[in-house]
């Protein structure tokens, strides 16, 4: 039987430190699997009780104290487990799970790689190019339909940033990293389903620097966050949000939430 679920995507920037603004999104919008990035907590001091009370009994994580994590969050069950260290060094960055359906659900974190663009002078950069190839390697050999979500920290497209001449040098937007994950999406025909409901050439952003006075009135974002599905569940994808106002709430996060519907 044909079921509907609503999976959601943020990076929280601190799960603890932002509890009330998770719960305002869970109360205020209801996905039935919530994908946080982030957590910035280890597992044995998760928040449980405040997704516990919301209904959100499965809890698959992957913590790391101070840094990083992620953790899969959801109404409905979730099967199985499985953590790929990506970075190559022990780092908190995905969880993988699999929906009622069969679906595969996989949750990542992907480096930021520093402020320079350049593995000779910044490892940081390096480490995030090579995350990106590894999780290429992992796709080319993927042969179940999967949903990947998450902070990518790579805009590809020109209308993904608020200036593409301004920012072509700057880390998140450059050509090098533009083209691994370019290469990491036709390894699988991944379908972008952000840009699926919002084509190009609209300006489109999840992502707003802190340093933004007023982001509304600036709007100097970026396209970091994305959900991507195999052709055959993209299909079946039927609405897409992005709760802009997220990024007002209380003490926000600098990324907003994301939410697919899919009819499966």
């Amino acid at each position: 039987m044909p079921m509907s679920l609503r999976i959601a995507t943020w990076n929280i920037n601190s799960v603890r430190a932002r509890a009330d603004i998770v719960e305002q999104f869970l109360r205020d919008h209801r996905p039935d699997v919530l994908c946080l990035q982030e957590t910035k907590v280890a597992n044995d001091i998760f928040p449980h009780g405040l997704f516990e009370q919301l209904g959100y009994t499965h809890r698959i994580l992957n913590g790391q104290r101070m840094h990083h994590g992620v953790a899969t969050i959801s109404r409905v069950p979730l099967e199985g487990a499985w953590r790929y260290d990506w970075q190559d060094n022990g780092e908190a960055r995905h969880i993988g799970v699999r929906l009622p359906n069969g679906v595969l659900l996989e949750n990542v974190y992907v480096p930021a790689g520093g402020d320079v663009p350049d593995r000779e002078v910044n490892p940081k950069f390096g480490q995030k190019m090579d995350f990106i190839e590894r999780m290429t390697r992992w796709s080319e050999g993927l042969n179940e339909p999967a949903v990947i979500v998450g902070d990518f920290n790579v805009a590809p497209l020109d209308c993904d940033v608020w200036n593409h001449k301004a920012l072509l040098d700057v880390v998140s937007h450059t050509p090098m990293e533009v083209d691994v994950l370019n290469r990491l999406q036709q390894s699988h025909d991944w379908v972008d389903l952000g840009r699926h409901f919002n084509p190009a050439p609209e300006k489109f952003f999840t992502w707003w620097s802190y340093r933004n006075i007023d982001w509304r009135l600036s709007d100097r974002g970026r396209r970091l966050d994305h959900i991507w599905a195999s052709p055959s569940v993209a299909k079946q994808a039927t609405a897409f949000e992005a709760i802009r106002d997220a990024r007002d709430w209380g003490k926000p996060s600098d990324h907003i939430p994301q939410i697919v519907t899919l009819d499966l």
